[in-house]
């Protein structure tokens, strides 16, 4: 058995009602708090409670997708307020701003130094500030997850700030902050917490530890999603919250692949939202890699768990990965066009994604040609 190492939050607690242990918990941090945050009144009532417990709290709101601009701003705010500790509340993109200030505001150099990709790439020369994390969505994982995506409108790319330390020092997962979010929400993030559990299964960097986590969420997130798509149910929202946890888990120990490969390049190309793009291109990723995988004589048993665990949820008779399609589209995601992709940028988005590292951990190399008859196939 090859080994392997396991690389999470400094403390993990989920369930419902839990969000209510974060306020003593961040004061124990220090009493400057910066709290990266989107518009769920949960927010609110945590400024609320950290400041009566006489915690200073400067708040900034964070709205659509973390860019580098942003970023620069919230640095220096958290500069000039001398924080003790971060705090996101809020989305993906909240949890990604407040994880890059957390890291950034100690640090001696501009955040092009530590990009990967467009910057330097640099390691952080300094551990990052305590960071707290509370999703409201049921998606991204990024609350257990070393990395932030930051966009750089200037180079047209989404890239990652990137170091073991950025870590979470504690998620706190509490399914109840993801209730009744709306439809377009639930699904482009619930594609994403289903992704983010197969490709680290199929990934060539799987490991015992992130396979047990995958084959529970796989199916339950895909049950959860399902579920969720036609009415709100508190159960499928844990479900769903549970999946996207143990992606969170599974990517950071076992990396993703082509599908993440590209939505990185698209997104940062489009602004169009990373789970949506990561759910219209992953039926065409699993059949491209099961064909790859089988051309090459490899092993298809992984391949073909994924797509029975498909099958048996969405419960209809034909190629499961087809039937996924079929739902996606019934489901109303928008294909690649409508997104913002435009057909004679193909062959630039295929080669950018190709240097994605996301595309490390794909059961095995794409050429250009197949990532563009896959962007094609999406358009």
């Amino acid at each position: 058995m090859t080994g392997f190492d396991i690389l999470t939050a400094g403390r993990v607690v989920f369930g419902r009602g839990r969000a209510s242990e974060a306020a003593p918990a961040i004061r124990a941090h220090g009493g400057r708090v910066l709290l990266l945050r989107g518009s769920h009144a949960a927010a609110d009532r945590l400024a609320a409670e950290l400041r009566a417990l006489g915690a200073e709290v400067e708040e900034i709101r964070q709205i659509g997708e973390p860019l580098l601009d942003d970023l620069d701003a919230v640095v220096a705010r958290g500069r000039e307020r001398r924080v003790d500790v971060v705090v996101a509340l809020g989305g993906g993109s909240a949890i990604d701003m407040g994880k890059a200030a957390a890291a950034l505001i100690p640090a001696p150099h501009p955040a092009m130094t530590y990009l990967e990709v467009v910057g330097e790439g640099r390691p952080l020369d300094v551990a990052p500030l305590p960071f707290i994390a509370l999703p409201t969505t049921a998606g991204t994982g990024a609350e257990v997850t070393k990395n932030a995506v930051i966009g750089v409108p200037s180079h047209g790319r989404k890239v990652s700030l990137r170091d073991d330390r950025m870590l979470a020092d504690l998620a706190i997962v509490d399914p109840a902050l993801t209730d009744c979010a709306p439809r377009g929400v639930t699904l482009a993030s619930g594609l994403d917490a289903v992704t983010q559990v197969i490709e680290p299964y199929l990934s060539c960097r799987a490991t015992p530890f992130t396979d047990a986590l995958c084959r529970d969420a796989i199916p339950r997130g895909l049950k959860a999603l399902s579920c969720l798509i036609q009415h709100e149910e508190e159960a499928a929202r844990d479900d769903l919250a549970l999946s996207s946890l143990f992606g969170g888990l599974a990517l950071a120990n076992a990396g993703l692949g082509a599908v993440h490969g590209f939505a990185g390049v698209l997104g940062g190309a489009t602004g169009a939202p990373h789970g949506a793009l990561c759910g219209r291109l992953l039926p065409g990723v699993l059949r491209t890699n099961a064909r790859a995988v089988a051309g090459e004589g490899g092993d298809l048993t992984r391949h073909h768990e994924v797509a029975s665990w498909i099958g048996a949820v969405l419960g209809e008779i034909g190629d499961p990965i087809d039937l996924l399609e079929a739902r996606i589209d019934a489901w109303g995601l928008p294909r690649l066009a409508a997104m913002g992709v435009e057909a004679s940028e193909i062959a630039v988005l295929a080669e950018a994604s190709r240097g994605s590292s996301s595309m490390r951990g794909n059961p095995v190399p794409l050429g250009v040609a197949t990532l563009e008859a896959i962007l094609h196939d999406s358009l």
